[in-house]
């Protein structure tokens, strides 16, 4: 009896547990996003947007960014990771291997997902049209509106999406762990140095985290819908007795 019982809630983390979870997550991601944008809008946010801002700055001098030049720096190179062509490559590169490794629809699923993340990011900047903060100098060129940072949400939707797909071609739990682990990281290092080189205000980043994560839930609790429906290719979990995949 003991067994039967392990065994099913063993078969129930593994097969139903993100379908619960997930779901659960791109809500409270959704409305979490919707309650941001109506105070955004209603002008609620600007005081501690501009109180973070300013506490990123030297107060001597607001045009200089806290820290060493070094600093300022690498900063500029951790927001390249979140970059349109950066992220176009990675896409492109993890499309490519899943093609090599004849997982045909799940490439498909990939570039749909994070094409259709970008196409919402476009559409909810063009909606907004929040202006860029004005209240410091803007450590690098900038082209679009200001709500939702399109470099928070696009990271987390990119290297949220890709770690979950990884993760579960991944038997390890401390592999699994570790790839979710690199990509929230990364996404959040992203959305500070948007904030630290004053190109967004500290509420379009967490507006971004917001609704790319809740995007990326989405995407991964569907991806495991399709997967146990055998409408795109399963996971190592799943794999034949020999080891090779679907």
């Amino acid at each position: 009896m003991r067994s039967i019982l392990s065994t099913a809630l063993t078969r129930l983390g593994r097969f139903e547990l993100p379908l619960l979870v997930l779901p659960g997550l791109a809500a409270l991601g959704l409305w979490g996003f919707v309650a941001l944008a109506e105070e955004m809008l209603e002008g609620d946010t600007g005081d501690a947007d501009r109180r973070l801002l300013l506490r990123l700055r030297n107060p001597q001098d607001i045009s200089d960014p806290l820290g060493p030049a070094w600093l300022e720096e690498m900063m500029r190179d951790v927001t390249a990771f979140g970059g349109t062509g950066p992220l176009a490559f990675i896409t492109a590169a993890c499309c490519l291997y899943l093609l090599l490794r004849r997982r045909r629809r799940t490439a498909v699923f990939v570039f749909l997902a994070i094409a259709g993340g970008q196409l919402m990011s476009s559409l909810l900047k063009a909606g907004f049209e929040r202006p860029r903060p004005d209240l410091v100098p803007h450590g690098m060129t900038v082209y679009t509106a200001s709500f939702p940072s399109g470099h928070a949400m696009m990271t987390a939707i990119v290297y949220l999406t890709l770690a979950a797909l990884l993760a579960r071609s991944e038997s390890r739990a401390r592999l699994k762990a570790f790839l979710l682990l690199l990509a929230v990281s990364v996404t959040l290092l992203v959305g500070v140095s948007r904030v630290y080189l004053g190109v967004h205000w500290p509420s379009d980043v967490l507006g971004g985290w917001m609704i790319g994560s809740a995007w990326a839930a989405g995407c991964w609790s569907l991806a495991v819908l399709l997967q146990r429906q055998g409408r795109i290719e399963g996971d190592v979990e799943r794999a034949s007795p020999t080891g090779a995949q679907p």
